[in-house]
């Protein structure tokens, strides 16, 4: 018997900058995967986390 999966799932977070044209590196999307439990947080995640194409702290939003 195998046990339950829970709850939990694995989300990607994407930078919020992809679309700005003032980009101080390289061109690309800052993306990053984490999980969240879908009951305690149903709606989008939002978290600030270090950009290396934008190279600063900016606001990553969970993407579908």
């Amino acid at each position: 018997m195998g046990k339950n999966k829970g709850s939990r799932i694995i989300i990607t977070l994407e930078c919020e900058c992809k679309n700005s044209k003032d980009i101080k590196r390289t061109n690309g999307i800052g993306r990053y995967t984490s999980s969240k439990n879908k009951r305690n947080t149903p709606s989008r995640l939002e978290i600030k986390k270090f950009c290396k194409y934008c190279n600063q702290h900016v606001t990553f939003k969970e993407i579908k």
